[in-house]
């Protein structure tokens, strides 16, 4: 019996193979959902949803940044399947810049892809999820949001992930009446596409050194607490930020 049977899912930027998206789009199909998962490339997309359990899972490019775009595809789904349930806003970029080196195109890349995008397809979706009283998003911010930084991502990386923070807690608060629940997840020190290789072994034992549970998450690790916060198990949760970082915010 899988959590979320029957249920149709949107996951946003999950068709990296080792991404987070992409093992959230996994472990919601081995729990029933159908899933359609959305990315720049629909050839990438599709291959991915292919490669789910399960079938009839779908592909779809969409550009995060554009609002006609996402409100297309959400259409587009919405016509397919007659109802969407959960958003998966996963979409992200990251780029390690100190403060003085953010140029107006690092913001606007960063800002843009990480926020904007969270908020066009919430956007796109909560008409929908009004009307039927029922609905669950999740957004992806960072450890980097509540601390400042420090693992990877520059100041613009950290202010969008934060801005993820503000805009879920607001978005839960106005929904919250029609029965739409907005969550957030803030991973820790992840390894995943992003990150792998742009570490010297030094500052890996580095950041190592400053998580209790002395090891780096897996997208897996990330993938379940979005498994929960999409199904009834959390159904009294919104507004929340749930911190997976193997204890690296303790304090």
């Amino acid at each position: 019996m899988g959590l979320l049977d029957g249920k149709f899912a949107i996951v946003t930027g999950a068709a990296s193979p080792r991404g987070l998206g992409k093992a959230t789009a996994k472990l919601f199909a081995e729990h029933g959902a159908t899933v359609a998962i959305l990315d720049l490339n629909a050839e990438q997309a599709q291959a991915a949803a292919n490669d789910l359990p399960g079938s009839g899972h779908i592909g779809l490019a969409c550009n995060v940044i554009d609002k006609d775009a996402c409100q297309k595809v959400a259409d587009e789904l919405i016509a397919k399947w007659g109802a969407v349930d959960i958003l998966v806003n996963n979409a992200g970029i990251t780029q390690p810049l100190k403060i003085m080196d953010i140029q107006p195109e690092n913001y606007e890349a960063v800002l843009d892809v990480n926020l904007r995008g969270t908020l066009y397809m919430s956007q796109a979706l909560i008409p929908h999820f009004r009307g039927r009283k029922t609905g669950s998003v999740v957004n992806l911010s960072s450890v980097s949001a509540q601390r400042g930084g420090g693992i990877f991502g520059g100041p613009h990386y950290s202010a969008a992930k934060a801005g993820i923070l503000g805009l879920t807690k607001a978005m839960a608060r106005e929904c919250a009446p029609d029965g739409v629940r907005f969550n957030a997840i803030c991973p820790g020190f992840i390894a995943t596409d992003i990150t792998a290789g742009k570490l010297t072994d030094e500052m890996r034992a580095m950041v190592l050194e400053g998580i209790p549970m002395g090891r780096a998450g897996t997208a897996d690790d990330v993938a379940g607490c979005a498994l929960f916060l999409a199904s009834d198990l959390s159904s009294y949760c919104t507004g929340t930020e749930v911190d997976v970082n193997g204890g690296s915010l303790i304090h």
